[in-house]
């Protein structure tokens, strides 16, 4: 067999190890391994080249954000931060037509722009707005969707991890993307809330007939001052710090970090024990995110060494289906990939396969990375495997609320994310307008 054939016998063994269920990462690197074996005829020189794909991936100094931003977001979460997010956005859109569905889209902005992790606010809100909707006469389905929908804005508002991921693997400045994540962030945040409030006039059978306003007890404005100002001190400290160039995307996490520690401190809500289960937890985390970037870095060293993408970018370029026609091919493929796959493992798949072939045609790689994301966070509310859906469900004491009432409840905000994604890709200075060019 020639390399070009080991390699895409490796890609399709790949495939098959995870539609029969072994853990992306684990069929990422059994693939590639055998594949450098057949390729280089050595299971020992296939041992090092991979060795040492890893040690290069995990000593570089840009990988230290994402344990940084993994704790910071952890931390933000047990100080109670997204109770007093939902609360400030309940106070102020709750007296709407579906103020309370608009509340927590606000809410999970507000969070995502301090955590970057769309797990956690799936798992923070279904506790905070699911309740809350329910007995002001929202339907459970709703509820829950609502939720799913709005968690993924994680994935988008900086800081994200996907972002962070992305960049570490086209070698992008992870401080452009954050940027260039804003408008889209925020056109989503306020697409999520409109399509509410148009729900909730034309639609009353989906959210609920009898809405009740959804705060009895008004907030003060010094309540409100209490609750907001931590969060929004925060969010300038770490996105101003960026922007502005105080500091690198590394040092904003570290000093996030600080901030959020600082702050549950101060108000006594972050506890030694709240504090050990939060290292734990983002120690988890990380080892997963270090596990999966391992792997994806021995899989691109195998693709690279089989020919396969250099192959498949003169196919596509000979197919003649043009600039468009590629892009759309690569963002359905990203979609479909969202029906099995976790966000994290389609990008580490598809963006070393595809760069080669985009880069020769100067495709902006700072765009391309805001499309991908956003195809992929449609992924997470699609069936049969939406993870933000299976995160609701497990935090959920309600054993009412299926999967299916789940994943229908997210379908109307899936829709939602796709008309911003053909946004994007119509006008790229969506993403592009904040770095100037």
């Amino acid at each position: 067999m020639s390399p070009f054939e080991i390699g895409i016998a490796a890609l399709a063994a790949m495939v098959a190890l995870v539609y029969l269920g072994l853990w992306v990462p684990i069929a990422l690197m059994i693939s590639s391994y055998v594949g450098v074996w057949m390729i280089k005829g050595s299971p020992l020189l296939a041992g090092k080249l991979l060795a040492l794909a890893a040690s290069e991936t995990i000593s570089s100094y840009f990988f230290g954000v994402v344990p940084l931003f993994v704790l910071m977001g952890f931390v933000v979460a047990v100080t109670g931060m997204g109770r007093d997010a939902f609360d400030v956005a309940n106070q102020l859109f709750g007296r709407l037509k579906g103020g309370l569905g608009i509340g927590t889209v606000g809410a999970n902005a507000v969070f995502a722009a301090i955590t970057g992790i769309s797990i956690a606010s799936a798992a923070v809100f279904t506790r905070l707005a699911v309740p809350e909707m329910v007995r002001h006469g929202y339907t459970k389905q709703f509820s829950v969707g609502v939720v799913a929908g709005s968690s993924v804005l994680g994935m988008l508002i900086p800081p994200s991890l996907l972002l962070i991921l992305y960049g570490l693997l086209t070698e992008q400045s992870v401080g452009d993307l954050f940027i260039a994540g804003v408008i889209p962030g925020l056109l989503l945040a306020l697409t999520f809330g409109s399509g509410v409030f148009l729900m909730a006039m034309f639609w009353p059978a989906f959210i609920g007939h009898n809405l009740s306003p959804g705060d009895e007890q008004q907030l003060s404005g010094t309540e409100i001052a209490t609750k907001g100002l931590p969060i929004v001190g925060l969010i300038l400290l770490v996105l101003g710090g960026i922007y502005t160039g105080w500091f690198t995307p590394i040092e904003a996490g570290a000093v996030g970090c600080l901030g959020a520690i600082l702050i549950g401190l101060a108000r006594r809500s972050l506890s030694w024990r709240d504090f050990w289960e939060v290292l734990t937890d983002s120690g988890l985390v990380t080892a997963s995110i270090c596990f999966l970037i391992i792997a994806a870095q021995m899989y691109t060293r195998m693709l690279a060494i089989s020919g396969v993408p250099a192959e498949f970018g003169s196919f596509v370029a000979n197919a003649d289906i043009g600039f468009w026609g590629i892009i759309l091919a690569y963002v359905l493929l990203v979609i479909l990939m969202g029906t099995i796959l976790d966000s994290s493992s389609i990008m580490l798949i598809l963006v070393p396969l595809m760069l080669p072939v985009i880069v020769p045609m100067n495709v902006d790689l700072i765009w391309f990375g805001i499309v991908t994301v956003l195809a992929v966070e449609i992924g997470l509310l699609t069936p049969p495997f939406g993870i933000s859906v299976f995160v609701i469900k497990s935090t959920l004491d309600d054993p009412d609320i299926t999967l299916g009432d789940i994943f229908r409840g997210a379908a109307p905000f899936a829709l939602m994310m796709l008309g911003v994604l053909l946004l994007v890709l119509a006008f790229p200075k969506l993403a592009t307008l904040l770095l100037g060019y």
